[in-house]
């Protein structure tokens, strides 16, 4: 509940630059980035879709290792690890993570363009998780996260945390998944002499739904759910006459985009028993991507994953309207089955296998 005060006392637009460490809200893995960029009711075998939501942590993917380094746009290093391991005698599945972005390294001048030398700029967050089943439908978890940013001369970092619950119908194919993101305070201000930076915080809900008779997962997520109005009008997509004024007077309420904006859907496919493919909308990344001129496949993403007995192989595109599409790899271990232990270690539990829910 404090985390919560926290958050909701925090809340801004959501506008690029208003809040510190919003590299948090960013995908963790090829695979979430093929789902649109956020998966809190995926039930999908795979570690690095916990840290979209902590009740995630289940049995399912104990010992499971999730990591993926991938250079993004101006060759901007992103890394991101994610381990699980559930403990019978606890009833309770931990988890820790790593999320890291390395801006690389810049030259640095004074007012008068004197260089200075060189300096550096990267983010980082630890994270620490554990769930816990509830009845037999039900999950809960918990996530605490210490974020820290670096830029030149400048640093800050926080403590932040998400809540989430699962719920799970393995007989009907459904899941349901709902999360507070990043709740928390700033230990450590950019500038002491200003006010705290507000954070990063998101509530999401998700549905996922496996077909009957079908190879297929449906899924929708809604994000934002603190604030209706999400939209941004832009003053360069205005149309202006001869004289320098608007053609015309933007009178009307944009409902329907502003209720999409807060909207992710897409589809996973299986193929055989090993192969999937991804693909999803994300109406608000679309829309602030994309120009009047240029939409090209901004908010658009897909991807694929290969599960083998000892890894899975993920991959993901996502466009990014001019800038690009961008790609990335990613590789999940099991690592109980790649490392087998002998008798003398089984009180660490390492070998047990579990079903995925």
């Amino acid at each position: 509940m404090v985390l919560l005060s926290c958050a909701l006392s925090l809340q801004a637009q959501v506008v690029g630059g208003t809040r510190a460490f919003e590299f948090l809200n960013m995908s963790n893995s090829p695979h979430t980035s093929a789902l649109g960029g956020l998966a809190p009711a995926n039930p999908e075998q795979d570690v690095s879709l916990a840290l979209q939501n902590p009740a995630l942590f289940r049995p399912g993917i104990h010992n499971q290792l999730s990591a993926n380094h991938n250079l993004y746009y101006a060759d901007i290093g992103i890394t991101n690890l994610q381990y699980a391991y559930h403990s019978p005698r606890l009833e309770t599945t931990f988890g820790v993570g790593l999320q890291s972005i390395n801006y690389g390294t810049f030259q640095a001048a004074d007012i008068y363009g004197t260089y200075l030398g060189n300096v550096r700029a990267n983010d980082m967050a630890v994270s620490l998780s554990a769930s816990r089943q509830y009845k037999e439908h039900w999950r809960y978890g918990v996530t605490l996260k210490w974020a820290n940013s670096v830029l030149a001369d400048r640093s800050a970092s926080a403590l932040l945390g998400d809540v989430g619950v699962v719920y799970f119908d393995t007989a009907n194919n459904i899941t349901i998944g709902i999360v507070a993101k990043n709740m928390g305070f700033m230990i450590k201000k950019y500038n002491p002499a200003n006010p705290a930076e507000p954070l990063p915080f998101d509530l999401n809900i998700g549905f996922t739904k496996q077909l009957k008779n079908v190879p297929l997962k449906l899924f929708v997520v809604a994000h934002h759910l603190y604030q209706w109005d999400i939209r941004y009008n832009n003053p360069a997509d205005k149309k202006s006459n001869i004289f320098g004024a608007d053609t015309v007077a933007d009178t009307k309420s944009h409902f329907a985009d502003k209720l999409f904006r807060h909207v992710i859907v897409g589809g996973e496919l299986t193929i055989g028993k090993r192969l999937t493919v991804t693909v999803a909308y994300n109406h608000l990344r679309r829309n602030e991507l994309s120009t009047l001129e240029t939409k090209g496949l901004a908010g658009f993403s897909f991807g694929g994953g290969l599960y083998l007995n000892k890894f899975q192989v993920h991959y993901a595109r996502s466009f990014m309207a001019t800038a690009g599409a961008y790609n990335e790899f990613g590789l999940n271990i099991a690592l109980d089955k790649l490392f087998k232990v002998g008798d003398k270690t089984e009180p660490w539990h390492w070998n047990n296998d579990y079903n995925n829910w």
